[in-house]
């Protein structure tokens, strides 16, 4: 596993595992598969209401596997509803009951809606507290991010945002860097867009120079632009081939072929689109 360094100087995996819409009678199963096969990044969110089976893989990957708590990187995500100082600080206390940890690696602001100040403000004393490792955010422009991370006490460790192959964010990469955030991918396969990849000429001509599938190609292309990504699969075989993209690398002609299936733009709504906030509303 490769890893990347925080701004505040801890380490994160490069690829993690992704429970995002995994069934709760397969997530514990899931999550400890993935560790087993060498995941160290396992990535939740209140709002996946998986919180609890999640706690159990990793509990049972510690009991059965040669692998200690602090090997793993654990991430959850405070959603909309729990926003606010104090219902903030309620919330990722009840994560890490739910988690059954006494830390979590990794908090991050699930959106950038409602009183977010305050629940950032929450995340930087439970920061200050030893409970979070690293605090970030998640689905925030390049505006809100630079105005969260000008105006707080901890500049956000992470942006989680949408990129994938057709949405490859090099703007919002850029400012990333400039404010020293590291960029995280969800969706890095584009979710219900995944057969086009796997279809694509450009792509395939590149996987078959590599003896590589599509997939592969497509999750290479955002490590090697520093991007720690969390793809998702229930199935076991998959698990595996998403993780094993470290034994190739793509040149810089073939990144600049990959770059032009980029269409700059969301498959849902932008961070700046008032219908965002509808989409979120929608996930009560």
């Amino acid at each position: 596993m490769e890893y990347v360094t925080l701004n505040n100087g801890i380490k994160m995996p490069l690829v993690g595992y992704g429970v995002f819409e995994i069934p709760k009678e397969e997530t514990a199963k899931c999550v400890y598969d993935a560790l087993e096969i060498g995941y160290r990044l396992i990535d939740t969110a209140q709002a996946y209401y998986n919180e609890e089976e999640v706690g159990d893989g990793i509990q049972q990957a510690i009991q059965k596997l040669d692998i200690k708590r602090e090997d793993i990187f654990l991430t959850t995500k405070v959603w909309v509803t729990e926003f606010g100082y104090e219902k903030t600080r309620a919330s990722v206390e009840e994560s890490l009951k739910k988690l059954k940890t006494d830390y979590i690696d990794l908090v991050l602001i699930h959106q950038c809606l409602s009183d977010y100040y305050g629940a950032y403000r929450a995340l930087e004393d439970l920061y200050d507290e030893g409970k979070i490792r690293a605090i970030g955010i998640s689905n925030f422009s390049a505006e809100r991010m630079a105005d969260i991370a000008t105006f707080n006490r901890v500049v956000p460790a992470v942006n989680q945002v949408e990129t994938h192959m057709f949405w490859q964010q090099y703007y919002l990469h850029e400012w990333m860097e400039k404010y020293n955030i590291q960029h995280e991918a969800w969706g890095p396969l584009a979710q219900h867009r995944l057969k086009e990849i796997i279809d694509s000429s450009i792509v395939n001509a590149i996987a078959e120079k590599h003896g590589k599938t599509a997939t592969q190609v497509a999750l290479r292309q955002h490590i090697q632009r520093g991007i720690v990504i969390i793809p998702k699969s229930t199935h076991k075989d998959r698990m595996k081939q998403n993780l094993d993209i470290f034994d190739f690398e793509l040149s810089q002609a073939e990144m600049e072929q990959l770059k032009t299936l980029d269409e700059n733009k969301s498959m849902w709504a932008e961070y700046d689109d008032p219908m965002i906030v509808q989409y979120a509303m929608a996930e009560e």
